[in-house]
């Protein structure tokens, strides 16, 4: 299964829903994310949050597509006036440098820096993305993490 030949983002829409919350529904995946709603299975929530991100002209929310199917999920709020980014690759998908790929395309369109991500400390795949693409580590802290209920260490980094 190589890397895919195309990887594109596309404005969020209501029809990418249902595949988004599908693939947020892997365990796996749930816990190397970490930081995650209570509940990711409950969908009222899932569509709840999405109504707002979408109507939130603050918010840039993209869906990954890879050679046309989509695979995952790309967005920037601001906190404390900082932007901050998070992304989420089906893991069928994972080792296949579509990460890489979909944050680098964010980034290239997203001219404001600097721009802060946060990971779990262990999620080895994203901090290897992240310092891929320049990212920097510039903190830790401890953050309870919903998928692993307890506290767990969070790294920040930041792209200048």
């Amino acid at each position: 299964m190589g890397e895919p030949h195309v990887v594109t983002l596309r404005a969020t829409r209501d029809g990418d829903l249902d595949a988004l919350f599908t693939i947020e529904q892997d365990e796996a995946a749930v816990q190397m994310a970490a930081f995650t709603p209570p509940d990711p299975s409950d969908r009222a929530m899932f569509d709840a949050h999405w109504r707002r991100l979408l109507a939130d002209p603050a918010i840039d929310a993209r869906t990954v597509r890879a050679d046309g199917e989509i695979v995952g999920s790309v967005a920037r709020w601001y906190e404390d006036g900082t932007a901050e980014i998070t992304y989420w690759i089906d893991r069928p998908h994972w080792g296949r440098h579509i990460a890489t790929r979909a944050v680098r395309l964010f980034l290239d369109a997203l001219h404001e820096r600097p721009v802060r991500v946060r990971v779990a400390a262990d999620n080895v795949a994203s901090i290897a993305v992240l310092e891929k693409l320049g990212f920097r580590r510039v903190g830790r802290e401890r953050s309870y993490a919903n998928a692993r209920e307890a506290e767990i260490e969070e790294l920040i980094y930041r792209l200048d």
